[in-house]
C-alpha cells in the first residue's frame, strides 16, 4: 500500500513499477523494520492430530473405502492420486523462508538453520532435513581464545541420528536462546548474538530473487547469503565461515551412487564447487553450485569432496571439520579438482570456506550463494517441459555455476528492488504491525507450493518414456502407402524406419487443439512468458485448483500479472476442451466423462497437466455451480487490473461459452441457477440445494461481469443479454434475505438458515472489480456484522478467523466437516468485503485471527502457514 489513493476496486492509482525507485544500497546486516521473529531455541507448537466426529466418520466411510481402493489401483500403474490421507508426513513447526525464485524448485529452511522440505521435482516433497547442509563459524582471537560451532540449533535427537556419519562429531554448540530469526519473504535474517563468540555479532541475510513484475530473475533457482560480522571485542578475530553441502536432493538418492563433485573458478574472484547429482528412480539429474567471492579481505578455499557416510574415497566429514579447526582454511588440503563417482550406499558432500581477519570494533561481510540447475520437468504422463529460467541460461544442465555467480554479483540490486516494493507497506502507519508481516510471508507459497514455471514452449515426450516402448514388426499394420513400389524383402526395414519416424514425431508433437494449452490464445505482439503451475497443497496434489485460485489469484494479478493472465488463458482453452474418457467418482463409484465442453475444470490436471485435466475425482465437477462464475469474475477482474484488451478479446469466446453452459442449471427459467443437493461447489463436504447464498451470489456477480466484459470487446448483443439476466437473477437472490443475513440456501433443510461466512463472495468480487454491488449497502453491512458477531467472535474469542458455518443459535454448524472449519483464504475474503463496506476495524480484527492461528507464537507455530 502506498500513500496514493486506494480505489474502490482495491487497486492503487499510479504506476506500480518499482524499477524507478532509487537503488540505495541496503544494509544486509539490518533486518527489515517489521518481521516474523523466533528464537532459535524455540520449538513452536506442534499441531494436534486432526480428528473426525463420529457422524463425519459415518458420512465419509464409503468415500474412504473407495479412495483406499483407488490408491491401490493407481499405485499398481505407477501413478499417484490427488490426495492420500493414509500417508504419513514428517511434521515440524520450525519452517522458515524457503530458498529459490518461482517455479524452479524449492528448498525449505527452518528458522533453526536446517535445510529441509525439498521440492525439486513435480509433486515430490522430501520433508526431512539433510543435516550436512550447514553454515558454521570458527573464531580464533589473538588472546588465544577459540570458538567453533555449526550455526544451527538442531535437535540433539537429529544430531544423534547422524553421529555415525561423522557429522555428529562437528561442534553443535549453538544454544540459540540469544539468537533471533527474522522472516519477511523473500528475505530472512538470523542474528547470532554472542554465539559462539560473546564478542562477535553475526547476522546472516538470506535472499531469493522474488521481485514483483520481474519475469527473469524471479525464475532463478538460487539464494544468496550475506554474513555481516561485527567484532565488538578489543582483540583481533580471525574468522572462518564454512558452507557445507551434501550431494543430495533429499530422500534415498543421496545414497544411490554415481554422484560427483568438482571445483570451479569463476570471474570476479568467485570460487565454487559443483555437485552433480544423478537422481534415483528415473528423476532428472540436478547440479548444485555453492560459491563465495574472494576480496581483499576474504580468502576462499574449497574442499571439493568429503565423505559423509559409506565407503567412497575421500576425506571424512570429521577430518574435514578438523582441517578447518587446525588451519582455518582448506589451503593445506590435498584434493583433486573432481571426485570419483560415489559408491552406492555412500553419501558425499562439498565445502567452501571464507577466511578473514576482523580488527577490533570493525565490520566485515562475506557472501555465499547456493544455486541448482534442473532444467527439465518430467511428468508421469510422458511429457517433458523446460523451466522458465532456461530461457536465460540454456537447457543443457550446466548453468548452476553461472546462476550462483550472478547471485553473488546481483543480490544487492535484488534487495534494492525488494526493499522498494516492501518499504511503503512496512511504513504505512494505518496498518496494524501484524498485517505487513503476514501479507508478505504468506507469499512463500509462490516458491514452496510445488510451483513449476515453464518456458512456454510446446511439450516434448520424454526420451525415457519413448524408449521404453517396443517396436511391432507386424506387416499387417503398415499403411498401403508404405508398401507401394517397395520390394517384399524391404518391408521390415521400412516398418522399423516408419515406426522410428512416428516416435520421433511424438517427441516433438505440436500442441493439441483439444488441450488447456493457453499459449494458443496469445495475440500478435504478446510475450510468451511461460506457463505456471502450483499445487492446491503439499497434501492436495492438483495443479492450479481453480475454485481456490479464485481467492489466491489476487497475489498474482497484483505482483505478477502476466503469470495470472497465463493461467487464465489455460483455463479459457480448457473451457473449449471435451474429453469423453471416463473417470470413476469416489463419491458414488459412478463413471463420468473427464471433462465436457463448456465446463471450467476443477484443476489443470496432475500427471499430464494441460492435456488431462480434472485430477479431482471426488465429485463430478462438471456440475459444480461456482467454477464457471469464478472464471468469468476473474477474467473481468484481470481486465480491469491490467487494461489488457487483447487478453479480453482472446478469452471472450470462452467466457461466453462458460456462461451459456450454466443455463442448464436454471431449472425454472427465472435467471438464477440452483444447486442440486450435493456439495456442488468448493465446500465439497457441505451439501447445498436450490438457490444458495454462495453459488447464487457468484452467479449474479458473474452475469454483471459478463455484461461488462461484452461491452469491453464490443459485443453489444451479449452486453444487453447478460445485463437483462443479471437484473432477473438479482431479484431472485434477494429472496434469501431473512432480515439480518442471506440464508445458506432455500431448501428448507435444518441447515438452510446457517450463517455462511463466505455468503457475500459475489459481492466481494463485484466491488473489487468496480461493478455495481449485488446487494444493497444496508444488507451487506448487516450480513457482515452478523458474520463478525457469530462466525468470528463466538470462536476462540475471535482469535481464529471466521468459521465457515454458524447456526442462528450461536453454535458452530456441525452438519459437515467443512462447515466447522476455518479457511484462511475465506477469512481474508470476508475481511476484504468488510473493507469494501467501510467496516475497516472489523475487517482487520477478523483477518488478525489467521495471524493468531498461524503466525503468532501462541498459534500453530507456522505449521499451518509456511
Amino acid at each position: 500500500m502506498s500513500e496514493g489513493k486506494i480505489l474502490d476496486n482495491g487497486f492503487e492509482e499510479g504506476d506500480k513499477d518499482i524499477s524507478d525507485h532509487s537503488m540505495n544500497k541496503i544494509d544486509p546486516g539490518k533486518p527489515a523494520s517489521l518481521t516474523w521473529k523466533r528464537k532459535l531455541n524455540g520449538e513452536g507448537c506442534i499441531p494436534s492430530t486432526f480428528t473426525l466426529t463420529f457422524q463425519e466418520k459415518l458420512q465419509m466411510a464409503p468415500i474412504g473405502i473407495r479412495l483406499w481402493q483407488h490408491i491401490r489401483e493407481q499405485s499398481t500403474k505407477g501413478r499417484r492420486v490427488f490426495i492420500n490421507p493414509f500417508a504419513k508426513r514428517y511434521v515440524t513447526s520450525c519452517q522458515g523462508v524457503p530458498l529459490g525464485g518461482i517455479g524452479a524448485g524449492s528448498i525449505g529452511r527452518s528458522y533453526k538453520g536446517e535445510f529441509q522440505r525439498w521440492q525439486l521435482f513435480p509433486r515430490i516433497c522430501e520433508d526431512k532435513p539433510v543435516l550436512a547442509n550447514q553454515f558454521s563459524v570458527f573464531v580464533s582471537r589473538s588472546s588465544g581464545k577459540q570458538y567453533s560451532s555449526v550455526l544451527c540449533s538442531a535437535s540433539p535427537e537429529l544430531v544423534k541420528e547422524n553421529a555415525v556419519s561423522g557429522i555428529g562429531s562437528w561442534d553443535w554448540n549453538l544454544k540459540g536462546n540469544n539468537s533471533t530469526y527474522h522472516a519477511l519473504y523473500p528475505r530472512a535474517w538470523t542474528e547470532y548474538e554472542g554465539e559462539p563468540d560473546p564478542e562477535l555479532k553475526i547476522v546472516c541475510r538470506q535472499i531469493s530473487p522474488v521481485i514483483p513484475d520481474n519475469y527473469e530473475e524471479s525464475s532463478f533457482p538460487v539464494s544468496a547469503f550475506t554474513f555481516t560480522l561485527h567484532n565488538t571485542g578489543k582483540s583481533t578475530a580471525d574468522v572462518t565461515l564454512l558452507f557445507t553441502w551434501a550431494n543430495s536432493v533429499g530422500g534415498v538418492s543421496e545414497f544411490s551412487g554415481g554422484h560427483t563433485n568438482s571445483r570451479i573458478m569463476m570471474k570476479d574472484g568467485v570460487h565454487g564447487v559443483l555437485l552433480h547429482h544423478m537422481t534415483a528412480n528415473g528423476l532428472s539429474p540436478v547440479t548444485f553450485a555453492i560459491a563465495a567471492q574472494e576480496t581483499d579481505d576474504v580468502r576462499i578455499s574449497e574442499c571439493p569432496c568429503f565423505l559423509i557416510s559409506g565407503n567412497s574415497q575421500g576425506i571424512t566429514a570429521k577430518k574435514m571439520w578438523q582441517q578447518i579447526k587446525e588451519h582455518a582454511s582448506f589451503e593445506y588440503l590435498e584434493s583433486a579438482e573432481a571426485s570419483l563417482p560415489s559408491e552406492p550406499g555412500s553419501s558425499i558432500g562439498a565445502a567452501i570456506a571464507a577466511s578473514l581477519t576482523i580488527p577490533a570494533d570493525a565490520v566485515r561481510t562475506v557472501t555465499f550463494s547456493l544455486a541448482w540447475d534442473c532444467p527439465e520437468v518430467n511428468f508421469l504422463g510422458g511429457k517433458t517441459y523446460h523451466r522458465r529460467y532456461t530461457k536465460f541460461y540454456g537447457t543443457f544442465g550446466n548453468a548452476a555455476a553461472n546462476i550462483a555467480l550472478d547471485a553473488i554479483v546481483e543480490h544487492s540490486h535484488w534487495e534494492s528492488l525488494i526493499e522498494a516494493w516492501q518499504r511503503p507497506v512496512l511504513e504505512d502507519k494505518r496498518l496494524p504491525e501484524w498485517y505487513p508481516v503476514t501479507l508478505f510471508n504468506e507469499l512463500y507459497y509462490l516458491n514452496s507450493g510445488g510451483t513449476i514455471w515453464t518456458d512456454g514452449s510446446s511439450p516434448v515426450h520424454s526420451l525415457a518414456s519413448i524408449g521404453g516402448r517396443k517396436f511391432s514388426l507386424d506387416r499387417s499394420q503398415l499403411g498401403s502407402k508404405s508398401i507401394i513400389d517397395v520390394t517384399h524383402q524391404n518391408d521390415t526395414a521400412i516398418d522399423i524406419l516408419g515406426r522410428m519416424t512416428s516416435m520421433l514425431e511424438q517427441i516433438n508433437t505440436p500442441i493439441a487443439s483439444n488441450s488447456a494449452f493457453g499459449t494458443n490464445l496469445l495475440q500478435e505482439g504478446e510475450e510468451n512468458i511461460g506457463q505456471f503451475l502450483y499445487l492446491e497443497g503439499i497434501e492436495y496434489h492438483m495443479w492450479n485448483t481453480y475454485d481456490v485460485h479464485f481467492y489466491a489469484s489476487f497475489a498474482l494479478i497484483m505482483l505478477f500479472p502476466k503469470l495470472q493472465l497465463s493461467i487464465q488463458r489455460d483455463f479459457a482453452a480448457a473451457v473449449m476442451m471435451h474429453d469423453p474418457s471416463k473417470m470413476k467418482l469416489l463419491h458414488d463409484g459412478q463413471w463420468v466423462p473427464r471433462k465436457v465442453l463448456g465446463a471450467v475444470p476443477h484443476d489443470i490436471g496432475l500427471d499430464d497437466p494441460w492435456f488431462e485435466v480434472n485430477a479431482y475425482c471426488l465429485y463430478n465437477t462438471d456440475r459444480w455451480k461456482d467454477l464457471n462464475p469464478k472464471f468469468v469474475l476473474q477474467v473481468y477482474r484481470d481486465v480491469v487490473a491490467t487494461g489488457d484488451k487483447k487478453f479480453a478479446q482472446a478469452v471472450w469466446p470462452s467466457v461466453y461459452v462458460a456462461m451459456a453452459y450454466m443455463d442448464q442449471f436454471d431449472k425454472d427459467g427465472d435467471g438464477m441457477i440452483e444447486n442440486e443437493g450435493f456439495p456442488d461447489q468448493t465446500y465439497d463436504t457441505w451439501s447445498v440445494s436450490g438457490v444458495s447464498a454462495y453459488s447464487g451470489g457468484l452467479w449474479v456477480a458473474a452475469l454483471q461481469a459478463a455484461s461488462a466484459l461484452a461491452r469491453e470487446v464490443g459485443d453489444k448483443g451479449s452486453e444487453h443479454y447478460f445485463w437483462y439476466k443479471f437484473l432477473k437473477a438479482k431479484v431472485v437472490y434477494q429472496k434469501l434475505w431473512n432480515g439480518s443475513y442471506f440464508n445458506y440456501d432455500n431448501s428448507g433443510s435444518c441447515t438452510s438458515s446457517s450463517i455462511q461466512a463466505d455468503q457475500l463472495a459475489g459481492q466481494w468480487y463485484a466491488r473489487a472489480c468496480g461493478l455495481m454491488p449485488i446487494v444493497d449497502e444496508d444488507k451487506a453491512r448487516s450480513t457482515l456484522e452478523k458474520v463478525y458477531n457469530y462466525n468470528v467472535l463466538k470462536v476462540k474469542d475471535g482469535k481464529r478467523g471466521a468459521v465457515n458455518g454458524m447456526l442462528p443459535d450461536g453454535r458452530v454448524d456441525m452438519s459437515s466437516l467443512q462447515s466447522r472449519e476455518i479457511w484462511s483464504g475465506v477469512t481474508y475474503a470476508v475481511a476484504a468485503t468488510m473493507i469494501h463496506e467501510d467496516l475497516v476495524d472489523m475487517a482487520f480484527h477478523t483477518a488478525s485471527g489467521i495471524f493468531e492461528a498461524g503466525w503468532s507464537e501462541e498459534g500453530l507455530g507456522q505449521q499451518g502457514t509456511w
